[in-house]
């Protein structure tokens, strides 16, 4: 059974452009290899022929796989998102209440998070214990090494 991702219109052309990659450079690349492998004779002692043969395949599963992806993406339609609770493509401003420190951070799908661009997954620890909170609330939050206390300051759409 495949899970329905979603995604924003900019993550969605970033995965149908590496998806064009894939198949319009990278397939062509790996039959050349094929081709020029087997132009090299005796295709049982051929480590070249095996090697680009395997490498073919291991290409052809990840289209298959990013294919599958695609066609189970939805778009998320910003303008209809509340701004009274958390949810995915929400900007929140949290207050970490141990040590005081604020912290800004946007909910995405788990294929277009980056933490270095403050993008959290909705999958992840932390964003699925903001999710559906309000501002004001304090959400407490399971991690690895021990129990996180977040006030939700502000929730925004940036």
């Amino acid at each position: 059974m495949s899970k329905v991702s979603y995604y924003t219109a900019e993550g969605l052309k970033k995965l149908r452009d590496e998806l064009n990659q894939l198949k319009d450079v990278e397939r062509p690349k790996a039959s050349q290899a094929i081709a020029e492998a087997r132009d090299k004779g005796d295709l049982s002692e051929n480590a070249e022929y095996d090697a680009a043969k395997e490498a073919q395949g291991l290409l052809e599963m990840k289209i298959s796989k990013m294919e599958e992806t695609l066609a189970n993406a939805r778009l998320i339609d910003e303008s209809q998102l509340d701004n009274s609770k958390i949810l995915v493509l929400s900007t929140v401003k949290l207050k970490n209440l141990a040590n005081g420190m604020q912290m800004k951070y946007t909910l995405v799908a788990e294929s277009e998070a980056d933490l270095k661009t403050g993008k959290i997954s909705v999958t992840s620890p932390i964003g699925k214990g903001l999710l559906g909170k309000s501002v004001g609330d304090v959400a407490e939050i399971k991690v690895p090494n021990g129990t996180l206390k977040l006030e939700i300051l502000e929730i925004t759409r940036d």
